[in-house]
C-alpha cells in the first residue's frame, strides 16, 4: 500500500477550503452572538404596559384623557394570583387616585366595568408617559403609565365624562377565573 503525501497545491487549497467554511459559520452563527434574540426579552407589545406588583399582574395599563390637567380614566387588566382578594391603589399627579379590588385567582377589566378607575388630574398631555405609584399591601412601586387621547376612535369611549366622579372606587368588577394562575395576554383586555 503506497501512501503519497500531499503536494503544496493540494495544501494550500485544503487550507483555503476550511477557511472559507470557518468564515461561512462565523457569518452565519454572528449575528445572534452580536444581537440580543428580541424573543428573550420581555415587552408590552400594544399601547399600555405591564407590570408585577406582589400576586397583582397589571397587563396593558394606560390613560386616556384629554390634557394634562384633566381628568384621567385607567384602563387595562388587573388579575389577582393570590388565594386573597386585593386591592390596588393607582396614585397619580396632584394627589389624584383610584382604588381598584381585584377578587383572589381572578381578573378585573377596567375598561369594562361600570365604576371607571378616573383620576382627577392625568398629569401628563396625550402622546406623553406619566409617574404614578402603585399599590398592594406593604409592595409598593413608581411606573411609568402612557396618555392617550382619543386619536385612536377605539379609546374614544373611555375619556372621562363630566359626570365621571374623580378618584372613583371600582367595585364589583372582577370576573371569576377557574385556572390557578391566569396568563393574560395583550387581546385579552378587550382593545
Amino acid at each position: 500500500m503506497r501512501i503519497t503525501a500531499m503536494n503544496r497545491v493540494q495544501r494550500g487549497k485544503l487550507a483555503m477550503a476550511a477557511a472559507a467554511i470557518g468564515i461561512g459559520l462565523l457569518s452565519v452563527t454572528g449575528c445572534g452572538y452580536i444581537n440580543p434574540q428580541q424573543t428573550n426579552q420581555q415587552y408590552s407589545p400594544s399601547d399600555g404596559v405591564r407590570e408585577d406588583l406582589g400576586s397583582l399582574q397589571l397587563r396593558n395599563m394606560l390613560i386616556i384623557s384629554t390634557d394634562a390637567n384633566k381628568p384621567g380614566r385607567v384602563i387595562g387588566a388587573v388579575f389577582n394570583t393570590s388565594s386573597s382578594d386585593a386591592t390596588l391603589t393607582i396614585s397619580g399627579a396632584g394627589g389624584s387616585q383610584a382604588t381598584i379590588p381585584v377578587k383572589a385567582k381572578s381578573q378585573t377589566y377596567l375598561n369594562d366595568t361600570t365604576d371607571a378607575a378616573i383620576l382627577s388630574t392625568t398629569g401628563g398631555a396625550p402622546g406623553s408617559v406619566v409617574s404614578v405609584t402603585i399599590k398592594t399591601g406593604s409592595d409598593s412601586r413608581t411606573v411609568q403609565f402612557p396618555v392617550l387621547d382619543a386619536s385612536l376612535k377605539e379609546y374614544a369611549k373611555y375619556l372621562p365624562t363630566a359626570s365621571a366622579s374623580p378618584s372613583a372606587s371600582v367595585s364589583g368588577s372582577a370576573t371569576s377565573s377557574s385556572s390557578a394562575t391566569p396568563t393574560p395576554s395583550a387581546s385579552s383586555t378587550g382593545h
